[in-house]
Order: C-alpha cells, then structure tokens, then sequence
C-alpha cells in the first residue's frame, strides 16, 4: 500500500528542508520496505504569489485526502505589510483549523554532543526529555484583531482578543494527560489564572480532568514563573500542556536547551485524520537560496510524521538514530558552529541511517 504525503514546501528556506526530509524519508521507506508517493502543494507567501492567496482550496482538499502532510515554513519581508489583505500566517492558521489540528507536540531533547552550543550549564541540561502539547486553534491567535487610526483622543488602538471554551481545553489537556501517563507520569499546566479569565478556566478544566488520570502528577504554574523555572531547572518538566501563544514562546525558549531553533521538530494532531508536521523554527529569508539552514528539525519531523500518521515506529526510530549519530560523529551546520551545507548535513544523517 502507498502512503500519500502531501508536502508544503512554503516560503524561504522552507523549500529547501523539505527536500532534505524526503530524501530520509525515500531511504528509510526502501529500507523498511513501505512506498511513499508525494504531492506538492502551494502555501504561505508562495500561494499569495501564484494563487493569490495564501491557502487555495486545492491545498486544503489535497491535505484532507493524504495520509499526512509535510510543512517547511511560510513567511517572509516581502509580504510582511500588515495592511495587507493576504499574509502568509493566514495560510498555517488556515490550515490548521480547517482539518482540526488542535494539538501541537513539541519534544525537546538536548544531544549531550551539542552541550557547548547551549548558553545554559551542560549540568543543567542532563537528563532533559519535554515534551509542550500546546493548544493549536484557540485563543489570541484566533481572536478578533481590530486596529484603529483614529480615536476621540487623537490616538491609535488596537485590540486582540482571546478567548476559549470548555471543549477546546478538555481535548488538549485530556491528550496531554495520557501522554504524560505514558511517560513519566508528571504534567505541568501553564496558565496566567491570577489574572486571566481563559486560563481560570483552563485551570478548572485540568482539575477535573486529573480526577481521571489519578495516577498521574499534575501542578499548576504561571506562565511568566514557567519561563525562569525553564532555564533554572529545565530537567523539572516531563509533559507541559497550554495555551497556544504560551505553548508558542515557552517552546521556544526551551530551544536554547538543543543550542539551535534549527533541530525541533514538531508534529500538529486532530480526531483522526492526517497529521501535519513541521520544524519549529521559521522561513529564515535572510538565509533563503544559500544552503546552509540546518535540516535536522525538518528530517525530525517527518521521523514524527512515520510514528504518530503512517505507524512506522522502527522506521521513526532509525532516522532519530540516525541523526543523534550525525551529530555525535560531529556533523554540524552554520548554526551549530559547523561548515556543512544543508546538503552536506542531510547526507552525514544518510549515511549514519545506512549503519544503524
């Protein structure tokens, strides 16, 4: 049976890392003996350009017929006018809401190879294993944006608004309680309940959600608490459940711990249907068309891509493997502190992949 993956190459270095994971994903499916077909699609700055628009129904509909999706980035200066119409942004919210892409896993996992790379300790960065499910298509980023030039007193306002419901928190966080359960059993729920309505509710739903996962550890933590805690004692967390604008900052301050945004991947859920995964680090334009973005959190993302949509788990470990031997072999892009091209690093991960 062939597995449909539609990819979305996007915009900046997007392109670029993309081809990079497929080129592991081509090896691993000939190694394992499983056949993969893609599909490219148009997202981001690339489809305002071609379709006018940064999602086109011709990408949500492909997305909802394949077995997964494989994302580089969007976005980018040349579309970055915020009167604009169109903005790349609108394409990834888009699509997320549109097959119900709630959950956002983000694992964070230093290489004890690249401790140097981190400004943190390396002391404080043994035994560091997190995982962020953020909440991925509520609050802020979903709310009314209004801006205004002109008000009674002469000045500009804007406004966002946030806003969520007991559904939206009791899937996520029942998501984060199992697979804290499977883990090492300790969940952290990061919230602003001393001062926000949504996270008083967000509070209240995880209490009642914890009475069913009894054997699970669960504590409260402020968000602004959350951020120092993250950098004092990062080997503290195991599973961190939130929001989604603090899922999206907390996660990504925790990439300091690998030394590089350029080595997370990340993995986008729903009820069923095609996942979609993607690095977490953005389109990089002022490195676009140079080859040397780091392809490691794209190659990491489609080893989530085989676990979590297509159940290749042998498959998904071999390339982790695979990369973590790279590494400790002493492969390392520009942003590692290394020489090698995009390329150069995809094929040091090929060839550890032959050898494990």
């Amino acid at each position: 049976m062939t597995r449909r993956i539609v990819v979305l190459p996007g915009d900046g270095i997007g392109p670029e890392v993309v081809v990079a994971a497929r080129q592991v994903l081509d090896a691993v499916s000939s190694r394992f003996g499983f056949r993969l077909a893609y599909e490219e699609q148009l997202i981001g700055g690339a489809a305002i350009d071609e379709a006018g628009e940064p999602l086109p129904d011709a990408t949500i509909e492909a997305c909802k017929n394949a077995d997964a999706i494989l994302l580089g980035a969007v976005g980018g200066p040349r579309w970055d006018d915020p009167k604009a119409r169109h903005r790349p942004e609108q394409g990834l919210l888009g699509i997320r809401r549109a097959l119900g892409l709630y959950a956002n896993l983000r694992p964070v996992r230093p290489y004890a190879a690249l401790a140097a790379a981190s400004p943190l300790k390396s002391d404080r960065l043994a035994g560091v294993n997190i995982l962020f499910v953020r909440e991925l298509t509520g609050g802020i980023y979903f709310g009314q944006p209004r801006f205004t030039e002109d008000t009674r007193d002469g000045g500009r306002r804007a406004v966002d608004t946030c806003e969520y419901t007991d559904g939206e928190i009791r899937r996520i966080v029942r998501l984060a309680f199992k697979i804290a359960a499977k883990r090492r059993g300790k969940l952290t729920s990061v919230d602003k309940a001393n001062v926000l309505a949504t996270s008083r509710l967000w509070r209240k739903v995880v209490d009642e959600v914890a009475v069913e996962h009894r054997g699970v550890i669960v504590e409260h933590r402020l968000v602004d608490s959350t951020a120092m805690r993250l950098v004092t004692d990062p080997g503290d967390f195991d599973v961190v459940v939130t929001e989604n604008m603090f899922g999206d900052i907390l996660s990504d301050e925790a990439a300091v711990f690998v030394g590089s945004l350029g080595l997370l991947p990340s993995a986008s859920l729903g009820d069923g249907g095609p996942g979609m995964y993607e690095p977490i680090h953005g389109s990089a334009p002022d490195i676009a068309g140079m080859g040397i973005a780091n392809p490691v959190g794209t190659i990491l993302s489609a080893a989530m891509l085989l676990r979590h949509s297509l159940d290749r788990e042998e498959a998904a470990v071999a390339i982790e493997d695979a990369v973590t031997a790279a590494i400790e072999g002493g492969a390392r892009t520009k942003d590692l502190g290394g020489d090698l091209s995009t390329q150069g690093m995809t094929e040091r991960v090929l060839e550890a992949l032959e050898n494990t």
